[in-house]
């Protein structure tokens, strides 16, 4: 937990910046001014045509739903940290200002500019300044605040002091800290109620309020087991022989709430930090929040804990912050969405964790892998296939099946020969490369992979689209001369931008990771692989955050999260040198001096896989999908059966222009326009006896509301329009 600490705590002081502001498409973006909060609503709905993207403002987020845990007391690591209250980038591209070719969206966007006006000069006649608004509350991770950190960790051993105090016999194993919040796990002999998490808040605001001391104490490992007998928690003593079974030299700490002699004194086995005392706690900052089951240590053979998680801030408006966010976020849930717009499901009949794309999914699927392949290819990818399946052996030589075997399911007997349904991708296109021999001159070689791998998840971990067993990665590799690797990385970080800004994607998270202890490769390449990710980041003028030892074993990298409609971050692309591979597949090229050297490869991802980016999709797009990806674009809808042969005749019309137009009828029109916006479909064309009779249709934006009667051909040339251009509605 120490050593966990330290890191944190170094990435903070390594940090350049948080967060990476990007612009997504030209230079000498201007960051939108902080305006009232009706300009904000405006502006979040302004629709612009090619290069005047707008990205909506922020809304509440939530902490993540899964978390990957480090089972000795070491913090939660979560898939995704939220944070809000960060200024959206808008651009106004050239178009928005040329009246004489404006399309519809451009004359809305006339509209709502002039509405921001009037807001403006309503605020000059009030006499209050933006200045004068209140400020936005920004809800810190425990990695961006040391303070937070400490309450959190805090908040979770008075959790166990308060739950040992009302629940005699109830044992504690691990109680880290989390992204935005705490928990602890419990061994209980009944499950705790609502009506329990209440009693437990009050005993744990009893001990914050008599400010009891936090204090370290350094023991031997005798006196620890000792003392941890004598309480009976046998599950600390599983993991003070844990610590020692990784660092026989381990030094071991108690950390004490209270003095000795008070009647609340208790204490942990921990490696801090802490607070100076329980009245550093903020009582109205505190929240217990629910109760979950939790094997101990994540295997389904041993015990099944309670898991109490809770949040701490550091004020009460924070707190509040915090909930409405939890609540935004849980309408957004892609599991919910994904059955109501019947998008995809988990058939249980099949086996869990493997997704069934319905046809409405698959047609989001299809746009975002089209426009994936379609950018590749211009970028300079040769896209390739490789097969689901290996020879066992080939598992061996790549390292998968000794590092990485319990993430692989079972093999394969075929023909008296073990194969095995592959958990990467990587050695299919290492084989493919040592197919023929190469030279130089053939450098960089760009080889990208829609490929479906399989690995092993514990049915607990399954979680919808976020968390499968057979998923899809964007996997590409780039093989390359030393002297190639800095721009090639500049490459992916350009591609990263222009793939990821098309869905609103513009703010990111940058982190490199550099050497670890235990390597593979000589100084010499890590030297030139790690200065040269960072001149490719500096290139780019991104900024970042160095994690210090914090890269893999074969390689460094650079990861990049993502910021969503909400303020959630979300773990996304991966740029991972590998020194290891090359090397034990023995792979090489001629070089100019007629040499036999180790050619640099570098893999790449930029969604992660295409069902966990859709899964952030759904729930950044709240099921709002823009026209381009929309799996029904628009829905003609008739008055009455009379008008259903004009209204069949422009179905047509639309058809044969590819796009995905509907029709429907039978019903009140009121009824059939709220189907049509439940189902979120993003255009609805109205046909009745006048627009028959004027060779029209009246057209609704789910966006933009009512926008009068337009011809087909004149709906046809604007919608056409925004999916070439990926307009954000």
């Amino acid at each position: 937990e120490k050593e966990k600490t330290g890191r944190a705590a170094a990435r903070r002081r390594g940090m350049e910046t948080s967060l990476t502001r990007v612009s997504a498409w030209t230079r000498g973006r201007e960051v939108m001014p902080s305006i009232t909060s009706m300009k904000r609503a405006v502006m979040s709905r302004l629709q612009f045509r090619k290069g005047s993207r707008g990205v909506a403002p922020p809304v509440p987020c939530t902490s993540s739903l899964r978390s990957l845990t480090s089972l000795e007391g070491g913090r939660e690591r979560t898939s995704f940290s939220p944070s809000c209250g960060v200024t959206k980038r808008v651009s106004v591209g050239p178009r928005a200002s040329r009246t004489g070719t404006r399309g519809m969206y451009d004359k809305l966007a006339s509209r709502l500019v002039h509405a921001s006006a009037v807001a403006t000069s309503a605020e000059q006649q009030s006499g209050k300044s933006p200045a004068e608004e209140p400020a936005e509350i920004v809800l810190r991770t425990s990695d961006e605040s040391e303070e937070l950190l400490r309450i959190r960790h805090t908040s979770s051993h008075i959790l166990a002091q308060a739950v040992q105090k009302l629940f005699p016999g109830a044992q504690v194993t691990i109680g880290p800290w989390t992204d935005m919040g705490f928990y602890y796990d419990f061994d209980l002999e009944e499950p705790l109620s609502d009506k329990d998490l209440k009693a437990i808040r009050k005993e744990m605001i009893r001990i914050i309020k008599r400010k009891l001391p936090m204090w370290e104490e350094v023991v031997s490992v005798a006196e620890a087991e000792k003392r941890i007998k004598e309480i009976e928690e046998p599950y600390k003593l599983e993991i003070l022989e844990s610590i020692l079974e990784r660092d026989p030299s381990a030094q071991i700490t108690l950390w004490h709430t209270g003095e000795t002699e008070d009647k609340d004194h208790w204490w942990d086995l921990c490696g801090g930090p802490h607070v100076e005392s329980t009245g550093k706690i903020n009582p109205k900052g505190l929240a217990l929040e629910n109760v979950s089951g939790a094997y101990w240590r994540g295997d389904e053979n041993k015990q099944m804990l309670q898991r109490v998680y809770g949040t701490a801030w550091e004020t009460s408006q924070e707190l509040q912050a915090y909930k409405k966010m939890k609540q935004e976020a849980l309408k957004r849930d892609h599991r919910k969405l994904g059955k109501d717009l019947n998008l995809f499901s988990i058939q249980e009949g099949a086996g869990g964790g493997l997704v069934f794309w319905h046809p409405k999914g698959s047609v989001v699927r299809n746009q975002i892998e089209e426009h994936w392949r379609n950018i590749h290819i211009a970028r300079g990818y040769d896209l390739v296939y490789t097969p689901h399946i290996a020879d066992i052996d080939l598992w061996k030589t790549s390292g998968h099946y000794d590092f990485y075997g319990e993430n692989m399911f079972q093999g394969i007997n075929i023909d008296d020969k073990e194969y095995q349904l592959r958990p990467m991708n990587c050695p299919f296109h290492v084989l493919m490369y040592k197919n023929a021999p190469h030279s130089y001159r053939e450098f960089p070689l760009r080889w990208g992979e829609l490929g479906t791998v399989y690995r092993y998840e514990r049915s607990g971990a399954l979680h919808g689209l976020f968390r499968v067993r057979g998923f899809t990665q964007d996997d590409a590799h780039i093989f390359c001369l030393p002297s190639q690797v800095t721009d090639e990385i500049k490459n992916v970080l350009d591609l990263v931008e222009d793939l990821l800004s098309a869905y609103g994607f513009v703010e990111y998270e940058v982190n490199l990771s550099t050497k670890p202890e235990k390597s593979v490769g000589s100084n010499e390449i890590w030297d030139l692989a790690e200065s040269s990710l960072k001149e490719a980041l500096q290139l780019k003028g991104w900024d970042h955050i160095v994690d210090v030892g914090g890269g893999a074993f074969y390689g460094p990298k650079i990861d990049i999260k993502i910021k969503d409609a909400i303020g959630r971050k979300w773990q996304c692309s991966t740029i991972q040198l590998d020194f290891n591979l090359p090397e034990r597949f023995d792979m090489e090229y001629v070089d100019e001096e007629n040499g036999r050297p180790r050619p640099i490869m570098i893999h790449r991802a930029i969604f992660g896989s295409i069902e966990r980016f859709m899964g952030v999709l759904i729930e950044s797009y709240a099921g709002l999908f823009p026209l381009w990806l929309a799996p029904i674009q628009a829905r003609i809808v008739i008055v009455n059966d009379s008008v259903r042969e004009y209204a069949n005749s422009c179905l047509e019309m639309f058809k044969s222009y590819g796009l995905r137009v509907d029709i429907a009828g039978g019903e009140s029109l009121g009824k059939l326009i709220r189907n049509a916006e439940v189902q979120k479909i993003p255009l609805i064309m109205v046909v009745g006896n006048n627009e028959v009779e004027t060779k029209t249709l009246s057209l609704r934006s789910r966006h933009q509301g009512d926008m009068g009667s337009m011809t087909p051909e004149k709906i046809i040339e604007e919608m056409k329009q925004a999916v070439v251009e990926k307009s954000k509605y």
